[in-house]
């Protein structure tokens, strides 16, 4: 099964200076790969440059060609304008659908009962009359996975998904993402500053300082160097 995305020796960074160096990794269908990294670490700009918003300045990036026609489903970092959106939940779960629209000017049958099933699939189903704005923090991520699931099916990039979160709608996140992995199949990339709850999450970490410091099975990375100074020495 070949991968989704291939990084060979990519670099990616803005006005001359790279942020990202040397970086070679693989998404593979069904991983749940988890990023992490310092503050200016690189994290963000990978990603950026995985979601075809910055081209490698050296190095080749390789998306599975199934992937570019249906899309990626992205969950970007909530900014306060955001979260106060004033759309209704259905509103902002079918706009996923946008990305598949091509000239159509109107949302079809299908993208409605594609948002109505992926509202149901998340349990907001019965908000989808709601006000988004007026959601807690945890169903808000909720009706945004929802959205990135109408844009695709194969690939969610979530980007810090649990900012904000209070630590029992972090948990119920988690297992959420952990069920669209497993049960759906959904594959999961991810850029957590979470450490602590990303090595019982994940199945592979790539941890960046810049440049690749480990990259791999998460039962490796505990015990790395790597992973016992990030972890604080904790193998648990």
């Amino acid at each position: 099964m070949s991968a989704l995305i291939t990084c060979e020796h990519v670099d990616f960074g803005y006005e001359n200076h790279d942020a990202v160096i040397d970086v070679s990794m693989e998404v593979n269908p069904g991983d749940y790969l988890c990023i992490v990294g310092e503050n200016g670490s690189g994290k963000s700009t990978l990603m950026k440059g995985i979601l075809g918003l910055l081209k490698p300045t050296a190095g080749t990036l390789t998306v599975d060609e199934e992937l570019r026609r249906t899309g990626i489903g992205y969950l970007p970092q909530q900014t306060a304008a955001q979260r106060d959106f004033p759309a209704t939940v259905f509103e902002v779960v079918r706009s996923g659908c946008l990305s598949h629209m091509g000239r159509r000017p109107f949302f079809s049958r299908a993208d409605k009962e594609l948002a109505l099933e992926n509202m149901e699939r998340l349990g907001i189903l019965g908000l989808r009359k709601k006000c988004y704005r007026e959601l807690s923090g945890g169903q808000q991520q909720r009706v945004l996975i929802a959205r990135a699931l109408c844009a695709t099916r194969k690939l969610l990039i979530l980007d810090e998904p649990i900012t904000g979160l209070d630590p029992s709608a972090i948990q119920e996140l988690y297992a959420l993402i952990r069920q669209l992995n497993r049960e759906d199949k959904v594959t999961i990339l991810m850029v957590s500053h979470d450490i602590q709850n990303v090595v019982h999450q994940a199945n592979k970490i790539l941890h960046l300082q810049q440049r690749v410091v480990y990259y791999g099975n998460v039962k490796d990375y505990v015990k790395s160097q790597a992973g016992l100074e990030f972890l604080g020495g904790d193998e648990e």
